[in-house]
């Protein structure tokens, strides 16, 4: 009887050695998850924001953009020159743009108005108006001439004689100057401007014991 459980005790001490072997075993061969790739269970289920981006370097070439005026100096003056504002709308000057604009349109409606006066003018030029007619002593109808029409005894000279013509010739003649030179100067603001475009400036008034003092400040870039 000791003997047969004895027996019993070592075959069991057997089995469990076993056991623990295949159990290191698999410890032994199983993955163990790297430490970077633990999650913190605290942190479970948030995301790292995504890193940003570190600002490149501006390059020569676009420091050279900025200082660069959007149309040449030429161009900007041939806009203008066809279309007054046109160059300086290109050169992001809306005033002044807009300013040479407004003077355009309302320099052509003035020569068109003073166009139609001169052709007025010259359509009723030498005309007359009658302003009392020959009338008959004994019967007072007025006279007839050989036409069958009243005789005229005095006429009054019509407003538009040739002084009158030749001053609304004068009134057509200024505003078309004013047009051409509109043209001109906003073809010359707009080359000056396309040309200064790297050099911005202030105006500003300034109060001195003296009075006031306008100062202009010029920037380089």
């Amino acid at each position: 009887m000791p003997a047969r459980r004895c027996r019993n005790i070592h075959d069991a001490l057997a089995a469990v050695i076993r056991r623990l072997h295949l159990l290191a075993a698999l410890v032994a061969f199983s993955p163990l998850p790297a430490r970077a790739q633990q999650v913190d269970s605290a942190r479970a289920g948030v995301q790292r924001p995504a890193p940003v981006p570190a600002p490149r370097p501006e390059s020569a070439a676009a420091r050279a953009d900025t200082l660069r005026a959007p149309i040449t100096p030429r161009r900007a003056f041939l806009y203008s020159l066809l279309i007054p504002g046109a160059g300086q709308a290109k050169l992001d000057r809306g005033k002044a743009g807009a300013m040479f604009f407004l003077i355009e349109v309302s320099s052509l409606a003035l020569v068109h108005r003073s166009a139609e006066d001169l052709r007025v003018a010259r359509r009723f030029a030498g005309d007359s108006i009658p302003l009392t007619y020959q009338v008959n002593a004994a019967t007072g109808m007025p006279v007839l001439g050989t036409d069958g029409q009243p005789v005229v005894a005095q006429w009054r000279t019509s407003r538009y004689n040739e002084a009158y013509v030749r001053t609304r010739r004068l009134h057509y003649e200024d505003w078309i100057a004013v047009v051409a030179f509109n043209h001109l100067f906003a073809g010359a603001d707009a080359f000056v401007a396309a040309q200064l475009w790297d050099l911005p400036g202030k105006i500003g008034l300034r109060q001195t014991p003296f009075g006031p003092l306008v100062q202009a400040t010029f920037t380089f870039r």
